[in-house]
């Protein structure tokens, strides 16, 4: 199976790890949110046996640098851009999970000429609602609840990051593994600030506040896959299906047993898809003047 190496390099004067392998035509793995580029790990090595893979950790996240600064989905999207052009990838088929669906939506958006088709998993900003836990932390008072719940002391007490997201209504498996362990790297204050600062850029007390409904008609003319678990409890699948039927010509993968995280529950079906999904559709191929059409004909010009 072929080798996926970890690697590193400096943009803008931070450090950015990321894993990468393979040879062939790009894929760019976005994970989500408090997550890193080692939630892909069951997947990556076989899809590298076909293509070029590029799975960073967001800055913010994992081992990249952690800086104070902008956190949006425009600016992970840039960030994105530029590490491609250092890596001297020109395009891709963007993978977004969860808060990365977000970001490859941003991506698919700013960067046309750099999008080859736009894969989006349990993905963020198709629909208001999202899981309790992430609402919580557009409170006020959510800096301090958080060091409480991933001190060193409670991570090495009996799993209490894990039996207070149980409590959640979280499922044992693969939703509550990787959720705990994400919340768990968020040990450090410069870990738990990106984090902050990312979930109140996209989430209020309410739910979702950034949404690309509005925009999912300028992606008629791009191959578009949305794979999603019925078992969602973060953000629920009826996402998925709404935002099918407002995407022309798109696909819909429900995965019936998987939760939050369905490229971990069912790995192999995973790769099935999305290899499939690739080889059967050309690149995005986006013309300004068309883009211009379809923005006047929304507005009604």
């Amino acid at each position: 199976m072929t080798r996926v190496r970890v690697e590193e390099l400096e943009l803008h004067g931070h450090r950015v790890r990321y894993r990468i392998g393979g040879e062939g035509p790009a894929i760019v793995l976005i994970h989500g949110i408090a997550g890193s580029s080692s939630t892909w790990d069951a997947v990556l090595p076989q899809l590298a046996r076909d293509h070029t893979v590029l799975a960073p950790d967001l800055l913010g996240h994992g081992e990249s640098a952690k800086p104070r600064g902008d956190y949006s989905l425009g600016a992970y999207a840039s960030g994105i851009r530029d590490l491609m052009v250092a890596l001297g990838i020109e395009r891709a088929t963007f993978v977004g999970h969860s808060l990365g669906g977000g970001v490859a939506m941003q991506l698919a958006y700013q960067f046309p000429e750099r999008l080859d088709r736009l894969v989006l998993v349990s993905s963020g900003g198709l629909g208001k609602e999202v899981h309790l836990m992430l609402r919580l932390v557009a409170l006020p008072a959510a800096e301090y609840v958080m060091p409480l719940l991933v001190a060193e002391p409670l991570r090495n007490a009996g799993g209490a990051v894990a039996a207070f997201l149980g409590r959640l209504g979280l499922r044992a498996g693969d939703d509550l593994e990787e959720i705990a362990g994400g919340f768990a790297s968020l040990g450090d204050v410069e870990a738990r600030q990106a984090f902050v600062h990312t979930a109140r850029s996209i989430i209020d007390i309410e739910g979702q506040r950034v949404s690309a409904r509005d925009r999912l008609y300028l992606a008629a003319e791009v191959p578009t896959l949305l794979i999603w678990g019925e078992r969602d409890p973060i953000i629920p699948a009826k996402h998925g299906r709404e935002a099918q039927r407002e995407i022309p010509h798109s696909r819909l993968e429900l995965f019936p047993d998987a939760g939050h995280f369905p490229y971990k529950s069912d790995p192999q079906r995973f790769v099935d898809a999305l290899s499939a999904f690739i080889e059967e559709t050309e690149p995005a191929d986006v013309d300004s003047e068309q883009l211009r059409d379809q923005l006047l004909t929304r507005a009604g010009r």
